[in-house]
């Protein structure tokens, strides 16, 4: 189908009136670059200090199963360096809590999705 094609199919989709709507997907079923734009997105403030806002992010319920996981500690360490990382490449500063945070992924295969 051609992306033309496929644009008409999403907007008669989009138009078809609809009985049911179905719950808002759980995150392991959502790609992890959506969670984290939802979660820096979540209470954000243009005002507040990149602190304020980092905290802010890691509250998101979007990335509860995450941070509450076994892994938990290792995702937000990594997750907050990354918000608050000044660097020109945006999280290359980060390497050691993103180390922890794969060796707990591994550690424990079961607690997450493939996607992971």
């Amino acid at each position: 189908m051609g992306q033309a094609q496929s644009a008409e199919a999403s907007v008669a989709a989009d138009q078809s009136p609809t009985t049911h709507r179905s719950p808002p997907p759980s995150s392991s079923s959502v790609p992890m670059e959506s969670l984290i734009e939802e979660a820096i997105a979540y209470g954000s403030d243009k005002n507040e200090s990149l602190e304020v806002k980092a905290q802010k992010a890691l509250e998101c319920p979007c990335i509860a199963d995450l941070r509450n996981g076994p892994c938990g500690a290792q995702f937000s360490d990594a997750f907050l360096c990354f918000l608050k990382s000044t660097a020109e490449e945006k999280g290359s500063d980060c390497v050691h809590p993103f180390v922890a945070l794969q060796n707990c992924i591994k550690a424990n295969p079961n607690a997450f999705s493939k996607d992971i």
